[in-house]
């Protein structure tokens, strides 16, 4: 009988790290002239009761997982979030400095999403430019996607062979993958709140596993 050789199944090579990008469940919604709550100049709302579901969701979905570590930002959204699955692995989630949302300048605390819903036209240039600079006092894409990158390259040096859930933004998943991806800035801008991604690091080389993945979210 003839040797068979079957497809093989994707594994993380040897050295690698398979970090897991969760994005934050929906959080509360912006009023106007209300600001959310900051941390050093950031916005900071708490999760939307349907965003405590997805973070739910997100836990059954992952905690079979041989995930090792887990990390977080500053940001509470990202913090409960992430509360579920620690609860589950028994792990107590650390931060990361360089994941923290992509500052919003004057629009941060609420009124991005307000100048977004209204289609401001310094919301259009900046979308059409494709970098968040053009906000006035915001940060440029190129700072942003630099230490986006930063903050993935260290966590990846520290978890090499293993499993890492990493709950994020928004606007950092749609860096780190179009980082690896050497892609339009803002390709892959818009995964949905509870959503997750994957992206595998070996040394400097960023390799996309997955985007977007919302099927434990059917239902919600």
């Amino acid at each position: 009988m003839s040797q068979e050789f079957r497809q093989p199944v994707y594994a993380p090579p040897k050295g690698a790290t398979d970090l897991l990008l969760v994005r934050h469940g929906e959080s509360e919604p912006a009023r106007e002239g209300i600001s959310f709550a900051q941390v050093d100049g950031h916005g900071d709302p708490h999760l939307h009761p349907q965003g405590h579901k997805q973070a739910e969701r997100v836990g059954e979905r992952l905690k079979n997982n041989a995930i090792t570590n887990i990390y977080v930002t500053k940001l509470t959204r990202t913090q409960q979030t992430a509360a579920p699955l620690a609860k589950h692995l028994g792990l107590t989630p650390q931060q990361n400095p360089d994941l923290h949302e992509v500052h919003l300048g004057d629009w941060d605390g609420g009124l991005y999403r307000i100048k977004a819903a209204a289609g401001d036209p310094v919301y259009r240039r900046a979308m059409e430019a494709q970098d968040w600079g053009l906000i006035p006092n915001a940060e440029r894409r190129d700072v942003f996607f630099e230490r986006v990158k930063r903050g993935l390259l260290e966590i990846a040096a520290a978890h090499i062979d293993e499993q890492v859930a990493v709950f994020v933004h928004g606007g950092v998943i749609g860096a780190a993958l179009a980082v690896a991806a050497r892609s339009e800035p803002f390709a892959f801008l818009g995964a949905a709140n509870g959503s997750i991604s994957r992206l595998v690091i070996q040394g400097d080389r960023m390799t996309i596993r997955g985007f977007n993945d919302i099927s434990h979210l059917e239902g919600l």
